[in-house]
């Protein structure tokens, strides 16, 4: 009820403006009565990593960790913050996210809109947040993507200490050129230099941190396969299915429905658990999957479990259906 309210005057607001403002309500949310608890399920141990339930929040509503404190008291299993970059960047030309009440859906084109890899850094620091921690990592606008390990790396070197694991994105449609990264040659590199890069910092740093690929959900079946390849190969440790999706068949007629960027929300649905069963057929459980997309009910993060997942995240769900979402999905994903 109170969420319905409150949804009213966020809806009369533009997206962004409205993400704004219910991130900086979450920061001061959080610094007045941190401390909050994941809500109550069976714990599962993933990545070799404790979970307490099996929701979390997918990157992308916190990229620069300004308001963790505040998100852990929504009852989250873990918490993953960015995309973040080495350097500040301010992403694309606003108007840059449009709602698609109608199917409850979200389309934006930030472009990894963020404040620095040194001001996450510094947020986490200042966060009094215990629980599970992803960080994603992506590459500025304008590094070359022949250069793109490179902000990765330097993204992993800072942020390594800090995380329980760590996400590489390299599946987001609004940089430019990023998922030629998902290519058999250019992820073999990416990963073989990240997993170097992960064995140094682990003998530096005295623990070992997970690392996590996040996908595309607009990949063919040839594609899913050599990923998933290429993932056991360099002993990944999970990946992440799905991001946001460049399709428009279920959208193009709405208002909105044919802006440039990534699709997410229910019109997401059906495809990101297709990735996540194909994922699951080609790993053979060899690696855990993480599915996200489109989840906006307690049965749709029980049916990507049921389709080989391990963890469920979600986002757009909640802007649609509010915080109850978080623990709908805990009590459905529970046992």
């Amino acid at each position: 009820m109170l969420y319905d309210i409150a949804r009213s005057l966020l809806f009369s607001l533009d997206p962004e403006t409205a993400h704004d403002l219910t991130l900086v309500g979450l920061h001061h949310y959080g610094r007045l009565m941190p401390g909050g608890k994941p809500a109550a399920a069976t714990p599962a141990e993933v990545m070799g990593l404790r979970f307490p339930n099996r929701i979390g929040l997918a990157a992308g509503l916190d990229k620069n960790g300004y308001a963790i404190d505040g998100l852990a008291r929504l009852g989250f299993g873990f918490i993953e913050i960015g995309t973040i970059t080495p350097r500040p960047q301010p992403g694309n030309p606003r108007p840059r996210m449009f709602r698609l009440p109608e199917v409850e859906g979200i389309i934006n084109r930030m472009g990894f809109n963020n404040a620095g890899v040194d001001v996450l850094v510094a947020n986490v620091r200042a966060a009094r947040y215990s629980g599970v921690l992803g960080i994603n990592i992506g590459k500025n606008f304008d590094t070359p993507i022949e250069r793109a390990a490179d902000d990765y790396l330097a993204c992993l070197d800072k942020v390594y200490a800090l995380a329980s694991y760590v996400t590489v994105n390299i599946s987001s449609p609004n940089t430019k050129n990023l998922r030629q990264l998902q290519g058999e040659s250019e992820l073999d590199d990416l990963l073989g230099r990240l997993k170097a890069a992960q064995t140094r910092l682990a003998d530096t740093h005295g623990r070992y941190v997970p690392l996590t690929l996040k996908i595309a959900p607009d990949l063919e079946p040839a594609q899913i396969t050599a990923i998933a390849d290429a993932l056991r190969r360099h002993r990944i440790d999970g990946v992440i299915a799905t991001n946001t999706t460049i399709a428009r068949e279920r959208v193009q007629s709405l208002p909105n429905g044919n802006e440039t960027g990534g699709l997410s929300g229910a019109p997401l649905f059906e495809a990101s658990t297709a990735v996540v069963r194909q994922l699951a057929q080609a790993l053979s459980g060899e690696l855990p999957i993480i599915a996200a997309g489109g989840v906006g009910s307690g049965r749709d993060a029980r049916a990507k479990l049921e389709a080989g997942a391990s963890l469920v995240q979600i986002y757009s769900g909640m802007i649609y259906r509010g915080p109850g979402l978080v623990r709908e999905c805990v009590r459905a994903t529970a046992g």
